[in-house]
């Protein structure tokens, strides 16, 4: 118990530093902390990425928000764990939501290319819009949805690749690939 309670103490010290901006207190509260915590991400989002990821963002919370630990409300390691486990509960739910997105994405008709109302000199003659759309249908269905996904839904390789379950390489080869074939398709435009 007396261990227990010399830890803890030590850990709220090293939370007071931080507070000032120590590094150094930073680095050794890191070393403490780290560990279990990254064991901890794991475990709640069974992915390592993810959870080096969120780790990233919990010491920097930890940096940021050191003052507002109360050692009277808890010990610095539950008031740490309590950061991690709401960090991963957020990552959690904004993987949820991605997921409804893109079942909604799937489901939805695509829509025609309609011209935006920008100068004359932006638009596309009806040509280009179709050698465009005609590109685009030549790809693969593979292809066409990775790069949708990467361009018109803002999604990393990593997210998309979890999204289609598939290999992260796959993924990057499909853009990749997909580009390079509207590339050539287009090279008369360019």
């Amino acid at each position: 118990m007396v261990d227990t309670k010399t830890a803890e103490e030590s850990q709220a010290e090293l939370l007071r530093r931080i507070a000032a901006q120590d590094r150094e207190a930073m680095a050794r509260f890191y070393e403490q902390m780290a560990g279990v915590l990254f064991s901890t991400a794991v475990r709640m989002l069974r992915d390592s990425h993810e959870a080096e990821e969120v780790i990233q963002d919990v010491f920097v919370q930890i940096w940021n928000k050191a003052a507002t630990f109360d050692q009277a409300l808890g010990a610095p390691f539950h008031w740490a764990l309590g950061i991690t486990r709401n960090r991963c509960i957020d990552r959690l739910r904004a993987r949820q939501r991605r997921s409804c997105l893109l079942g909604d994405l799937a489901d939805a008709v695509p829509l025609e290319l309609v011209p935006c109302a920008a100068s004359a000199q932006n638009l596309l003659s009806m040509d280009e819009l179709a050698a465009v759309r005609s590109a685009v249908e030549g790809l693969s269905h593979e292809q066409r949805r990775a790069i949708e996904m990467a361009f018109f839904g803002g999604m990393t390789h990593l997210e998309i690749a979890e999204a289609l379950n598939e290999p992260l390489g796959t993924i990057k080869a499909r853009i990749r690939r997909g580009m390079v074939k509207l590339r050539e398709s287009l090279q008369s435009y360019v």
